[in-house]
């Protein structure tokens, strides 16, 4: 097996300590300025929609001056908050990266928020700036007094932020234990919670994520899961302009776009989520078994020895054997596919790096910056989401006789805290710096680590055995007939708090068009109890729910199971 070489990603930033910044790290702010420097004349911001627009780094770094100028003609202070809302975009990053330019503090929110949920957000914030797409500045405009208002597109009720122009002023500097974004964790209620990450939790990200993997100034990253989630803010936004890489851009999850993107773009690095992935994959090997049985059983028979070859000897044949496979989904450029969110499949993780690419399986939450795990690709474990990064400690909490305990972690990128909610803080962040992830887990003899489930999520059955939700929901992933499903508990028994195992199912549109209910019902009924001889007896569904409504996901295309919960679960 190979070992990885002794790499520190972020030694590069040694020669420019004492010039350009003083910190551990720099802000993103330096960053930013020293990579313009490195980088002046190479890709940084790329989109292919509504129209072309590419820029420099040198002519990025322009741009946000401008706006950076602008925010601070507003009268706008060291800390103060900007609002950016809408779809990912190159007028998206240069918000961002114009609000830390000026020392200011970003505030991205999800652009599919309902409009009442995002004015709560956006008041509790104290932003003082509102910069979003133009139907969402139509609306909320006028319920938000701000400082000052522009759009992300032309034509809109305020001046696009791409336009804007004002005589240059020098912004304020942070520092890197100074907040550099604050955001706001999906499935939020009460008082809502803001995730506050200083300039060091995201460069230290960026950088110790790197010694998982090489990123190269060449490389090409593609966009396409929202931008204000920690996920694609990090991995991909951050992350490439960290490498001095290309960004670009995708707006919807359509795939017939995403494929059109992906081959104009050269795309390198393509990160998304496990539903994404399946569906690529299933795919390829729909259209190998289209050939016949002896093409698809000669094809699998070459994965078998790609694989074996990969990851037994280091040597990589996947790619020239079977590019004539990834040009189909146009990912004949891609080096490396990373996927997050979500556990994965083996069957897809396999199958991707036997066909020659360099697949990643990471975990990590949005309070993390969010990334604390990355499954190396010199020496992955497919059932693992990896080892902690450098600087990273991780270890597992009261665990029961078969390891699983509640996941802590502890380094450079973990939060400073819930914003105006020092309660919360103090429920999952401790004073030594450790942090409870609300996830259970266990890890291994060479420190890897492997997901068992959320434990708010945990369903109590006979017997007192704990079962997670989602090591249910991993086996259906691959089953095209079903579209979403979600396992919750149901109280069998009130007196003694004893809950049964129920499945909430969302057909695919193969089923719901060509069959009828009672059709549906059965072949739900059937891969079920396929599902149900592989698991273990307390394991087992024992009530299946097929509904005719698609289940509310996140915006990353998680289900929403407290929703999901409320609405199913019987009493």
């Amino acid at each position: 097996m190979r070992t990885k070489d002794n790499l520190t990603p972020w030694n590069q930033f040694d020669e420019y300590r004492g010039k350009y910044f003083n910190g551990e790290w720099p802000t993103l702010k330096e960053l930013f300025v020293i990579n313009t420097m490195r980088y002046s004349s190479r890709q940084c911001w790329v989109e292919f929609a509504p129209k072309y627009l590419s820029l420099t780094y040198k002519e990025a770094e322009d741009r946000v001056k401008k706006v950076a100028s602008w925010l601070l003609s507003l009268g706008l202070q060291k800390g103060d908050k900007v609002i950016v809302s809408g779809k990912n975009s190159v007028a998206w990053a240069v918000t961002y990266m114009a609000t830390l330019y000026m020392g200011g503090t970003i505030v991205p929110l999800d652009s599919s928020l309902h409009d009442e949920d995002f004015v709560k957000l956006a008041k509790f914030s104290d932003a003082v700036v509102l910069i979003a797409d133009n139907d969402r500045m139509k609306r909320v405009s006028g319920l938000l007094p701000m400082k000052g208002y522009a759009c992300l597109e032309e034509n809109g009720p305020y001046e696009s932020v791409m336009n804007l122009s004002t005589p240059y002023k020098e912004g304020y500097n942070p520092n890197e234990e100074d907040v550099a974004a604050i955001l706001f964790t999906s499935g939020t209620t009460g008082t809502p919670k803001g995730v506050m990450l200083t300039h060091k939790n995201l460069v230290s990200d960026i950088y110790i994520a790197q010694g998982n993997m090489n990123i190269y100034p060449t490389d090409v990253f593609y966009a396409i899961l929202p931008i204000h989630h920690a996920y694609t803010m990090l991995a991909v936004f951050l992350e490439g302009l960290g490498a001095g890489a290309s960004v670009v851009f995708g707006k919807k999850l359509v795939v017939s776009q995403m494929l059109k993107e992906l081959k104009e773009g050269k795309v390198t690095m393509f990160l998304g989520v496990p539903m994404l992935f399946n569906k690529l994959y299933a795919g390829i090997i729909n259209g190998v078994k289209a050939k016949g049985p002896i093409v698809y059983g000669f094809i699998r028979f070459l994965m078998g020895i790609s694989g074996f070859l990969k990851k037994t000897f280091g040597i990589k044949i996947g790619k020239k054997i079977f590019s004539f496979l990834l040009k189909k989904v146009s990912l004949d450029t891609n080096r490396i596919c990373i996927c997050g969110g979500g556990p994965l499949p083996s069957e897809t993780f396999k199958g991707f790096n036997e066909l020659g690419i360099d697949f990643v399986q990471g975990y990590g939450l949005t309070e993390t910056s969010p990334i604390t795990h990355l499954n190396p690709i010199y020496a992955f474990k497919v059932e693992s989401v990896g080892k902690n990064l450098a600087k990273t400690e991780c270890k597992i909490v009261s665990p029961d006789s078969e390891g699983n305990g509640i996941i802590y972690i502890r380094g450079p990128q973990v939060m400073k805290g819930y914003y105006k909610n020092q309660e919360a803080t103090d429920e999952i962040l401790e004073k030594d710096g450790w942090l409870n992830t609300g996830d259970v887990g266990h890890i291994d003899s060479e420190g890897y680590l492997y997901l068992t489930g959320r434990a708010k999520s945990i369903i109590v059955t006979d017997g007192g055995k704990n079962v997670f939700p989602e090591e249910i929901e991993d086996k259906f992933q691959l089953y095209d007939e079903i579209e979403q499903i979600c396992i919750i508990g149901y109280l069998k028994d009130k007196a003694m708090k004893v809950e049964g195992i129920r499945a909430v199912v969302y057909p695919s549109k193969a089923l719901r068009d060509t069959l009828s209910k009672d059709e549906i019902s059965a072949r739900i009924s059937a891969i079920i109890e396929e599902v149900n001889k592989t698991l273990q007896s307390y394991k087992k569904i024992t009530m299946v729910t097929v509904t005719d409504e698609p289940l509310e996901m996140t915006s990353t295309k998680k289900i929403k199971r407290f929703v999901v919960a409320q609405k199913y679960k019987l009493d």
